[in-house]
């Protein structure tokens, strides 16, 4: 499966609506890491990676924007646009961030704490090993 989104507990209150993902319940890891982007300038792009061991669950947290992946054999594009949606984004998946809105927050919950060597940021390299 190339990306999954999973729906998020929407709690809807008058005083404002409240959101929540947990560590192995909606989202299917344990969480290591979270990090957040924002303030992208029109037209630039996020991404341009891919994980081996990580797996990640993005949330357009406000505004919006496209996420394209890739895992060698296929392509599909999503547009996250509600807070209470994440996208599922597996291993070995090329991932690019577009078209963000003005002023876009995106949230990643990671799976694994930051580690270089984990990530693949040559598209050829992370053909070569999807297609292998």
């Amino acid at each position: 499966m190339l990306g999954e989104i999973i729906e998020l507990p929407k709690i809807v209150d008058p005083r404002g609506n409240l959101t929540v993902a947990e560590g192995n319940d909606k989202v299917p890891f344990a969480i290591a890491r979270a990090y957040w982007v924002y303030d992208v300038p029109g037209g630039e792009s996020r991404g341009g990676h891919a994980h081996k061991k990580c797996k990640e669950l993005i949330i357009a947290v406000s505004g919006s924007f496209s996420v394209n992946l890739s895992n060698g054999h296929e392509k599909k594009t999503y547009l996250l646009n509600h807070p209470w949606q994440a996208l599922l984004v597996d291993t070995m998946t090329w991932r690019t961030l577009d078209d963000y809105s003005s002023g876009a927050v995106c949230l990643v919950l990671a799976s694994e704490p930051f580690e270089e060597e984990d990530y693949i940021r040559d598209y050829d390299e992370f053909l070569s090993q999807c297609l292998k």
